[in-house]
């Protein structure tokens, strides 16, 4: 029997999203405002680290009937939280080197006024995600972006869905009976539908971490 799919009014999943963000501690004493059009969160206000910035933009997605969030937090240092952009520099090489996900000398770092910017080639795409995880965290660090590209092995389009098939199955926060998995080429096109956001941003973690993926076209409906 076919489940039913419960639609939400915006002004529901704003009330949510607003607990939501006071419940998460990580979050406080931050100020953070939510407004919800067609299922779209648009996020904007402060928080003192990008690293809440980023944990911000996870729990919204963990809400039923969210369908895409635009993120504009900004990130307000505190005085003891800035850092020269040599320093920080220097922590994030150190930082990706004791990555034991990250391929050693793959990836290039440039921080210009607390933004990290990353570069360089990797073959796995739970790699490109570490070399973000492990600089995200850094103090001093205002923003990030991955500029680094995937250059896999390349099996076959078949054994490419297959394995991803296969992960969504292991994946406790998957329901893969409602995700269909197509694969053009390097790119893996995902349909079907969820219910929370995150399941469906869980689907494309899933397919990314594949070798051979070069791209990942998420089309699965949220809500």
């Amino acid at each position: 029997m076919p489940t039913q799919t419960i639609e939400r009014t915006d002004q529901e999943i704003q009330h949510d999203v607003l607990m939501e963000l006071r419940w998460d501690p990580m979050l406080q004493p931050n100020d953070i405002a939510a407004a919800v059009r067609d299922g779209v969160v648009a996020l904007a206000g402060w928080v003192d680290s990008y690293n809440k910035k980023w944990a911000a933009e996870r729990a919204v997605g963990r809400i039923r009937g969210v369908q895409a969030v635009a993120d504009d937090i900004e990130v307000r240092l505190p005085v003891d939280a800035q850092r020269p952009d040599p320093d920080i520099a220097t922590a994030a090489l150190r930082a990706l080197l004791w990555d034991a996900f990250v391929p050693v000398g793959q990836v290039q770092v440039n921080v210009s006024d607390g933004w990290v910017t990353l570069r360089g080639e990797v073959e796995w795409g739970h790699e490109r995600r570490a070399a973000e995880h492990a600089v995200r965290q850094l103090r001093g660090v205002r923003g990030v972006t991955n500029l680094i590209t995937v250059k896999p092995r390349r099996p076959t389009p078949e054994q490419l869905r297959r394995e991803i098939e296969q992960a969504l199955v292991r994946s406790a926060e998957t329901d893969a009976e409602h995700i269909n998995v197509t694969v053009e080429g390097d790119t893996v096109i995902l349909t079907g539908r969820v219910r929370p956001w995150i399941e469906k941003q869980e689907a494309e973690r899933v397919a990314w971490s594949a070798p051979g993926v070069r791209a990942v076209d998420n089309r699965i409906v949220a809500g």
